[in-house]
C-alpha cells in the first residue's frame, strides 16, 4: 500500500531533506502548469527552475549520506509527489509511478530483512546463485530490483525528445543517487552475510 513505509521511516532521516523534496516537487508541478497557462509562462519558468534546483540539492544531500534508507525515502517521496500531481488522464504515468511505489514498498521490507543477520541468511539461501540473480555476488533482492527498475525508468525519461536540459541534469543526479544507494545496500548485505566479494563484477 503506497505511503505506509514513508510514514514509518520519515523520522529516520533529516526532516529538512524530506521537506525540501516535497517543496521541490510542488514547485516543479506549479511551473509545468504555468507553462500551459496563458500569460503564466514566465512565472511558470521561475517556479520550474526553483523546483529543479531544490530537487538537485536534495538528491545531492541524500547521495552524500551514502545511506540506502535515506536515499530510498528521498526517491520514494519524490515519486509519491509526482503521482499526486499527475494528471488523472495520464494513465501510463500513473501506472508507472504506482508500480515504482509498490516496488519501493518492497525495498523497505528488504532493508528490514538485511538488518537481521539470521533472517537474511535465509533469504540468501533462497535466491539462485546464478549471476543473473546476483549483484557483486550478493542476492538481487527486492531492494536491488526496485532500484534497477527505477533507474531504467529514469533512463527512458532521459531519451525523451526536447527534454529541458535542467530536468535532464536532475534525472542524471537521481541516477547517481540511486547508484550510491545500491552501493550502501551492498555493504549492508556484506555485513549481514559476513562475506567479502570485493573482486566480483559490479552491476552496470
Amino acid at each position: 500500500m503506497a505511503g505506509i513505509y514513508q510514514k514509518r521511516r520519515q523520522s529516520l532521516v533529516p526532516v529538512g531533506l524530506i521537506n525540501s523534496i516535497y517543496d521541490a516537487a510542488a514547485a516543479i508541478d506549479s511551473g509545468r502548469k504555468g507553462f500551459a497557462t496563458k500569460g503564466k509562462a514566465e512565472e511558470g519558468r521561475t517556479f520550474y527552475e526553483t523546483g529543479i534546483a531544490a530537487a538537485m540539492s536534495a538528491f545531492k544531500e541524500a547521495q552524500a549520506t551514502a545511506d540506502p534508507e535515506t536515499i530510498l525515502l528521498a526517491e520514494y517521496t519524490f515519486i509519491t509527489q509526482e503521482l499526486q500531481f499527475c494528471e488523472k488522464t495520464d494513465k501510463p504515468a500513473i501506472n508507472s509511478l504506482s508500480r515504482g511505489i509498490r516496488f519501493f514498498d518492497d525495498a523497505f521490507l528488504a532493508l528490514e530483512a538485511v538488518g537481521n543477520k539470521t533472517q537474511y541468511q535465509g533469504v540468501e539461501k533462497a535466491i539462485p546463485h546464478d549471476s543473473e540473480y546476483r549483484i557483486k555476488g550478493y542476492p538481487m533482492d527486492a531492494f536491488h530490483i526496485a532500484f534497477n527498475g527505477h533507474k531504467g525508468r529514469l533512463q527512458n525519461i532521459l531519451k525523451t525528445p526536447g527534454l529541458d536540459p535542467i530536468e535532464k541534469a536532475l534525472h542524471k543526479q537521481r541516477l547517481d543517487t540511486l547508484k550510491a544507494g545500491q552501493e550502501g545496500y551492498l555493504e549492508l548485505q556484506r555485513k549481514a552475510l559476513q562475506e567479502k566479494n570485493e573482486n566480483k563484477e559490479y552491476y552496470s
